[in-house]
């Protein structure tokens, strides 16, 4: 066990006071740091927290933190960071935090993709009452879940109540669990999207999976299917998708967007069938629970010796 005194950057306030009692023993010290500036005391912290949801490049902010030995981001996706971990520094995402947030929002954007939500919303405004007629119902659906880890559980555990048949694809075939009798490997894709209704994107963007649900992917649906993307904005081949979208044959629930913020006058807005929601699927205040829970877990970790989890780029040796 170290007697190191660890000093902790956090990027708000609300943060310290929530951690407050770990420094009662004098071996942890927190600091306020939004990144904007460098800070006074960079050169002695060992663990800093990025701020959410920041465009700040790390390369810009880590110059002169010379005891830093690791970052920690409060998102699942860390791709655009991966190229600016200095060396000797470790990475962490936040796995786990955004669960519950991003797969609420997912069954949210299904089913008012579904019961046409946006265009009774429409109505609404004109103060149109549309006329009865017997409509979709997410019961009954088949929905295939691409992506299947922390949030991908998440997403299944809450559709399962709506009397709906779930089939889970991931990286590779595999057991299943407590939710799903089995885990298909991603090789069957072409296979199974005929035969589902819904698509849940859920899959990390990588090399791999950028262009994934692409045009063939995408014909492969049956009419009236609907995607939903709380992924990444390019694993979804944003043209094909609105040209599925724009002749009727196909609905998109899309939290992310290729490209991201969506200019004002893309198409995507404007397009029938096609609900988009501003990346807010984490941005919820189930989050900052969850959040300082993980810091928490961090810096005790650090504090004991002990390792630190959601590790997702190591430390690797300096030039020198």
């Amino acid at each position: 066990m170290s007697t190191e005194r660890l000093v902790v950057s956090v990027p708000e306030q609300d943060y310290a006071d929530r951690l407050a009692d770990l420094t009662a023993d004098g071996r942890v010290e927190l600091v306020v740091w939004d990144m904007r500036e460098p800070h006074p005391r960079g050169a002695e912290i060992r663990f800093a927290v990025v701020p959410y949801m920041t465009r700040l490049s790390l390369a810009e902010v880590t110059p002169g933190l010379d005891a830093l030995e690791a970052l920690q981001l409060q998102s699942a996706g860390y791709e655009q960071f991966a190229g600016d971990v200095p060396p000797g520094v470790a990475l962490c995402n936040a796995a786990g935090v955004h669960d519950a947030s991003t797969a609420e929002l997912a069954l949210a954007l299904a089913l008012a993709s579904i019961r046409e939500i946006p265009e009774f919303a429409a109505a609404q405004a004109q103060g149109e009452w549309k006329p009865l007629v017997l409509r979709r119902s997410l019961a009954d659906r088949r929905v295939l879940v691409l992506g299947y880890g922390n949030i991908g559980r998440a997403v299944v555990r809450r559709l399962l109540p709506f009397e709906v048949s779930v089939t889970a694809v991931a990286s590779r075939a595999r057991a299943g669990d407590d939710l799903l009798d089995t885990v298909h490997g991603i090789e069957e894709l072409p296979d199974l999207l005929p035969h589902h209704d819904v698509v849940v994107v859920i899959v990390p963007l990588t090399d791999a999976t950028r262009g994934l649900v692409d045009a063939e992917a995408l014909a492969l649906l049956p009419d009236g299917a609907v995607v939903v993307n709380v992924a990444r904005g390019p694993v979804v081949d944003t043209d094909a998708l609105l040209a599925e979208c724009a002749s009727g044959r196909l609905r998109a629930g899309l939290d992310v967007t290729d490209p991201e913020p969506l200019p004002a006058d893309h198409p995507l807005w404007t397009t029938p069938g096609v609900l988009v929601t501003p990346h807010i699927g984490g941005a919820t205040d189930a989050m900052r629970p969850r959040a300082v829970a993980l810091v928490r877990r961090q810096v005790e970790a650090l504090r004991d010796g002990r390792p630190l989890d959601n590790v997702v780029i190591e430390a690797r040796p300096g030039a020198g």
